[in-house]
Order: C-alpha cells, then structure tokens, then sequence
C-alpha cells in the first residue's frame, strides 16, 4: 500500500515539475478584449502592455477591439465573441447581471472620474460660486457625465441650467459660440487648450468625495471564461497590473501611447499626471459599492438593490493563486478528483 501511494506521489511531483517548466505561451493563450474608446488613457493599458511584451511575458496574446457603446461590449462578452470586456460602466455590468446576462465583474478599470467643466480664457466665472443662474455642459441623458455633474451640482446647490452639449469637441463649438456658459470635457481633450491658456477649468468631478470614491468602470467575463480559463485570467490581470506600474515609471509609455492617440509627449504627461493618479486605475479593489448601487436604483439601471449573494456572484475580482510545486501538486490532485 505505501508503495502505491508513493509511486502516486511520484507522478504527481513529476507532473508538477513539468508544469513549471512548461513554456507560458501557447495558442490557447490567446484572449479577445473589447474595449471602449480607443486612444484614452483609462483604456490603454491592454494596447501599451502588448507593445511593451508584457503581456507576452505572461503567456498572454490579446486581440484587441473598441467600441463606443458600452453594450456591444457587453453583448461581445457574454455571447463569447470577446473574453473580456474593458471600462464598461459598473452601472451598465450589475444592470446587464441583473437582466440574467451570464456575465462577472473581475476587476476594476477606472475608480473616480477625470471629468472636468471649464470655461474660455475671456470668461468672468472663476469658479463655482460663479455658477448660479448659468447654463452648464453634460453630454447626453444617460451618459456618466450627466451623473457627475448632477451629483457636483445636487452637493453644491447652486441654481443651473444643465444642457445636453454632446461629445467634447461639440462641446467646445457651442460654448465658443456663446451658447453655453460652462462646458465639459475629459482628457485628452481640451489638456493643450489648457497647456495654451484658451480655457480655464473651474471644477474637477473628483473635487466631490462621492465621485471621487466611487469605481466607474470595470472589467468583465462572461461565466463559462471564468471557470475554464481562470489560469489565463489570472495571467491577463497580472500583466495588467505590470503594465499599469510601468504607464507611470517609464517614459517609453508616454512615448508609446502620444503615438497611438496623436496627442504630443508632454500634453500626455500633463493629462497622466494631473487627471489620472495611478490609484485610479488599479484593477484590485471595487470601491464606493453602496452608493454605485443606490445610484443604480435612482437611475433605474436595476430594479432593487443587489443581495449580498448577488453581489458576491456578480464581482469575482481575479487573483493569482498560490504558487510552489505545493500548490500545483493541490491542484493536480483536485483535477484528478
């Protein structure tokens, strides 16, 4: 008998050595993201981290796409067409979970909001206080704008008008127009208009804890991904988050992503250091869930709060596990269960 088990041990310590010394890559490797909004600092990472042989350091080949609306995102993850979806809204991922889309939310893409409004060099608003009684710029009914300006606005109570002004450049058209008092934006738009002195920002979304403390965006999987790929996943969110160290350590990066967003070295800069802290962009953590959830209700994404049970169903933040030839011989030994 205890020669058996000692021949069982051999194999399995046998296999385990072989594991470990198994190349990384391989075809099976290969993951397909969707994501929003090409050439945005928020949603770099997966392009910059490929260039940079990040990612391939991990085993990891990504085949990358964008799109603008955050449902064809969401629909690409859950029908399988993409295995993860990148900067789709928190809001929008607990809406499409509880609508039964076999969908979970593995990390974080973006905590708070780099949003800002602004107003042109010959304004004579200089800050909030100066608001009371003018028209102020949001995007569209719905957009994420929209909710930071209505919650700065709500805490400060000044007496506005909110408008529906469009993407930024449209934005910046109507308040260069005189149809708008105060407009807003998100970099890397308007970052050189203020490097020139052309605007002047007069309020940040992230001036307001409740924005500030909230994760916007996340990543997501669909459910059948998450349980025969996890190993891939776990690999992907490691070079992510190496990728994101390096976005704030190395030059290269800035180099890299003005190439890929035709915007110049130091306007790039600018907009990293001033509008995204690296804390932002952690994978790790899903902050301010309580409010995001309350303001999925308010907004009519979901009907009723989340359980708990729910909660812990939907977000099922990826970690590596354990290595050591220990941990994969625990492992071999559940497969063979």
């Amino acid at each position: 008998m205890n020669r058996i088990k000692n021949i069982v041990c051999f194999i399995i310590l046998s296999a385990a050595v072989a594991l470990t010394s198994m190349p990384k890559a391989s075809a099976e490797d290969a993951l397909k993201v969707a994501g929003a909004q090409h050439g945005v600092w928020e949603s770099a990472a997966p392009e910059l981290g490929q260039q940079a042989g990040i990612f391939k350091k991990h085993g990891i080949v990504l085949d990358l796409s964008y799109h603008e609306d955050v449902k064809e995102i969401i629909n690409d993850v859950r029908s399988g067409k993409a295995d993860i979806g990148l900067a789709v809204g928190t809001m929008s991922a607990m809406q499409a979970y509880a609508f039964g889309a076999p969908i979970r939310i593995i990390g974080a893409t973006m905590a708070a909001s780099p949003k800002y409004w602004y107003v042109l060099k010959s304004s004579p608003i200089q800050t909030v206080n100066d608001f009371a009684g003018k028209t102020i710029g949001y995007e569209r009914n719905g957009s994420s704008s929209q909710y930071d300006a209505i919650d700065f606005m709500r805490k400060l109570r000044p007496k506005v008008r909110l408008v529906a002004t469009g993407a930024p450049a449209a934005t910046f058209e109507r308040l260069s127009a005189n149809e708008l008092d105060v407009g807003w934006a998100a970099p890397p738009f308007g970052v050189d208009k203020i490097e020139q002195g052309a605007i002047r920002v007069v309020a940040r979304a992230d001036d307001m804890p409740r924005i500030r403390n909230k994760t916007v965006g996340v990543m997501i999987t669909n459910v059948d991904t998450l349980q025969n790929r996890k190993d891939s996943l776990v690999r992907f969110l490691q070079a992510y988050r190496e990728t994101i160290d390096w976005m704030y350590s190395n030059p290269v990066a800035l180099q890299r992503f003005s190439e890929i967003s035709d915007v110049s070295e130091g306007i790039t800069q600018r907009m990293r250091d001033e509008f995204f802290p690296k804390e932002m962009l952690l994978p790790d953590r899903i902050v301010g869930l309580n409010e995001v959830i309350k303001d999925a209700v308010v907004l009519d994404y979901i009907r009723k709060r989340l359980s708990r049970k729910q909660i812990s169903e939907l977000i099922q933040i990826v970690t590596p596990e354990p290595s050591g030839p220990l941990s994969i011989i625990r492992r071999l030994r559940d497969r063979m269960r």
